[in-house]
């Protein structure tokens, strides 16, 4: 199965097009690319409700629960090696995410960010397009990202230096968060709607361990405070309902994610929060040929490991339905 010219003779038709270049994405593609089927990468531009190039891995500081690091290993650096390993083998990455996607033709249309009005085209699609960030949606939130902002600790934590920062959020990322930014900061307050918090037991043993962390419980942030830069942020206690000014000068956000699937609306089967549905201990979508994989379709596990399987998983379904209707 090699690249031919579509019969109108507009482009030429790739066997497999992967939408993202996370765990899932580029799993998917060392198994495509080692079973011959040369699979194209397009990988997102980092828009904050795109994918991610690399996933969120890319966010993250030291990985301690991958399988074969007993050290750890860092995000980024673990997201390079897959990237190499998926070149080795042949496959070809892009960048520009995938922007608008015809599913209803064949072979499938799929236009990129930098790949101008013609389609790529593709007898099979991957989706691996991941999750953004949920944001807060107060008031000053949106004017205010990128001055004193933000949702990527790892980013961003190095500006803030011997400042007084905050965290909103309870699981593990935002831990995980805050404590890389002690790092920096001369001091965190994480600021969690609930009584308790969400987080695994060791994430919050480590935390409370850190005497530069304190806690603001049953509180939720109502606005960003601030001109040009972030001054403070008013916080409401969520059982009172008094407000009060925290002075700070730096709001990580760590809430949440929302699957990248805005583009596939309408033409694949979703849940009521958007996460594509796929069929039973399979990644088979609505549509046959197109696969999905990773956190774009996961809302339970959300992790690098169970990503990747599932990119497997992706990888060969599509070379059997290939092999099948070829």
């Amino acid at each position: 199965m090699n690249d031919q010219s579509s019969e109108d003779g507009m482009a030429e038709v790739k066997d497999v097009v992967i939408l993202g270049s996370g765990p899932a994405g580029l799993t998917a593609a060392i198994y495509t690319a080692r079973a011959t089927l040369a699979p194209l990468i397009l990988e997102g531009d980092g828009d904050p409700t795109g994918d991610q190039p690399g996933g969120q891995l890319m966010l993250t500081t030291e990985v301690e629960n991958y399988p074969g690091f007993p050290d750890g290993v860092l995000g980024p650096d673990l997201m390079q090696e897959f990237r190499k390993q998926a070149e080795k083998f042949g496959a070809e990455i892009v960048s520009g995410g995938a922007v608008r996607v015809d599913l209803g033709q064949r072979p499938f249309a799929v236009w990129n960010g930098s790949g101008g009005n013609d389609p790529v085209r593709a007898r099979a699609v991957i989706v691996a397009t991941g999750a953004h960030a949920i944001r807060l949606g107060v008031p000053g939130e949106e004017r205010l990202v990128g001055h004193g902002v933000s949702t990527c600790a790892t980013c961003d934590g190095f500006f803030f230096r011997d400042q007084d920062i905050a965290m909103v959020g309870g699981g593990d990322s935002a831990l995980e968060e805050a404590i890389f930014l002690t790092r920096f900061a001369r001091s965190v307050t994480v600021i969690h709607r609930r009584n308790e918090l969400r987080a695994s037991r060791i994430m919050q043993a480590r935390a409370r361990a850190n005497d530069k962390i304190s806690f603001l419980l049953e509180s939720r942030v109502v606005e960003v405070l601030g001109g040009s830069a972030v001054s403070g942020v008013r916080v409401e206690n969520v059982l009172t309902g008094e407000n009060a000014t925290l002075d700070i000068t730096g709001l990580f956000v760590a809430i949440g994610h929302e699957p990248n699937t805005s583009i596939f609306k309408g033409q694949l089967d979703m849940d009521d929060r958007g996460y594509i549905l796929t069929k039973p201990d399979s990644s088979l979508t609505s549509v046959a040929g197109i696969f999905a994989c990773g956190d774009v379709q996961d809302r339970i596990y959300k992790q690098a490991i169970t990503a990747a399987g599932s990119g497997c998983m992706a990888a060969l379904d599509a070379e059997r339905w290939l092999r099948e209707t070829s």
